[in-house]
């Protein structure tokens, strides 16, 4: 028997093992393009929206009220390096000084920050309030949140991280929506002013501006659900109380209320104008770290919230629809991933036509999408009038990869927490204001 008689057969073999693979991938390739092709729609629709759609900024115009009483929560874990500045500015803010308490939560920090927020509670006795935690108390920001929320005066809590510098007229810009009884949540909108460190601090201004100036004030605009977001924030506490409260356990606390307020019926209402500062992160180690955590805690109340989400006889059908497509943006991740994992394999395979069509669909999305696409950022830079800084766009790019292997690490551990709950670690961001002269930006 001849070689040419023996190898026939084989190569016939692999020929139908192709075949077999070729079709198992195929309908997977054509899953995710349809899923990435559409978050891509999707974020070009918000684009669209926020520079030709009529803008909703229902709260505006409400600058003279009676003012209920607010508290202002200020969770802080070894915060030495910046708690002074943000109580500074608080202490400051154009509010009736009796309907104003600011509450710091002391959360188990080992360096100055008891002593700073004690002199700054000695200080200012009548409107400065100290929550230390022990040092056996369970961590976590939300769990420092529990404890701070049994102690809120007035139905009204705002929550700052403790880097931000907020504007003289936040706290009144952030309690308007709450005359409207169907407002459970708020936001303002977050703005760096640390953007000129360096590159990362660069995109990351970008990747801001991109995500509230377009994608949080365009759901806002179509009636969908915006985020509330812990750094910059309002919550109606009797709303929070009637969904259960923080929970102690969700990593990203912001998201998780969101969703059960929105599965209550509460509306989150977006305050475009409404500016606080931050400073963002400088080293790419530390970027990576932040946006895992972002992921892990994002993908967890993925899986809690979205057959609920989904079942509520509350939410709108609009809100259940986009509310399930935000739930899912960081599960993107690992999804682009294995599309480049079937790519791959369909080209060895020598499908070259599902491969070709499934690369245009990847590239698209790695080029297109993201939490801030590229078109968002340029469309918001235009909006914000700084078109200079156009040029840097290109440059997400490198910010996009990081982001994708990050929030595919995170994806995992989301899953890791479904099979061992309950652990909780206090994810502490480092700061850098000290190494530098910081800015105090004066905002609205």
């Amino acid at each position: 028997m001849s070689s040419g008689t023996v190898g026939l057969p084989l190569a016939a073999r692999a020929w139908q093992a192709h075949a077999g693979l070729i079709a198992i991938l195929q309908p997977i390739a054509l899953v995710i393009v349809s899923v990435i092709v559409f978050y891509t729609i999707r974020h070009l629709f918000f684009t669209m929206n926020r520079l030709f759609g009529r803008q909703r900024h229902p709260y505006l115009d409400i600058t003279q009220a009676d003012w209920p009483a607010v508290t202002v929560i200020i969770p802080a874990h070894n915060e030495e390096q910046v708690i002074e500045q943000i109580l500074e500015r608080v202490v400051a803010v154009d509010y009736p000084a009796d309907r104003l308490k600011i509450l710091c939560v002391d959360d188990r920090s080992v360096d100055r920050t008891a002593q700073i927020l004690d002199a700054f509670a000695r200080a200012h006795p009548d409107r400065i309030q100290v929550l230390h935690r022990a040092m056996d108390a369970m961590p976590g920001k939300a769990a420092a949140l529990v404890d701070a929320t049994a102690l809120v005066v007035g139905d009204i809590a705002l929550v700052f991280d403790a880097d931000y510098l907020p504007g003289a007229g936040i706290v009144k810009q952030l309690v308007a929506p709450f005359f409207d009884p169907e407002v459970g949540g708020v936001m303002g909108r977050v703005v760096p002013y640390n953007s000129d460190t360096n590159l990362l601090t660069h995109l990351l201004e970008l990747e801001r501006s991109g995500g509230y100036q377009v994608d949080q004030q365009a759901r806002a605009n179509l009636r969908l659900i915006p985020q509330f977001g812990g750094t910059v924030g309002g919550v109606r506490v009797s709303a929070l109380k009637a969904v259960g409260g923080w929970n102690p356990y969700a990593l990203a606390e912001d998201t998780d209320i969101t969703y059960r307020l929105a599965i209550a019926g509460w509306k989150v209402a977006y305050q475009n104008r409404s500016e606080c500062y931050e400073e963002v992160v400088e080293s790419w180690q530390a970027r990576y770290r932040q946006l895992r955590r972002w992921s892990q805690g994002h993908n967890q109340a993925l899986f809690r919230h979205l057959l609920p989400l989904l079942r509520s006889p509350y939410a709108t059908r609009r809100e259940r629809f986009d509310g399930a497509l935000l739930l899912g943006i960081y599960a993107m991740a690992p999804l682009l991933l294995l599309g480049w994992l079937v790519l791959y394999v369909l080209w060895l395979c020598g499908d070259n036509g599902s491969g070709l069509l499934l690369m245009l669909a990847v590239v698209s999305y790695g080029t297109f999408g993201n939490a801030a696409a590229f078109y968002e950022i340029a469309a918001a830079l235009r909006l914000d009038g700084e078109r200079d800084k156009v040029k840097g766009v290109p440059l997400i790019l490198i910010g996009f990869f990081v982001s994708t292997y990050a929030a595919t690490a995170g994806f995992f551990m989301a899953l890791g927490d479904v099979v061992r709950p309950g652990r909780v670690h206090w994810h502490k961001t480092p700061r850098y204001r000290d190494r530098k002269n910081a800015p105090d930006p004066v905002g609205p």
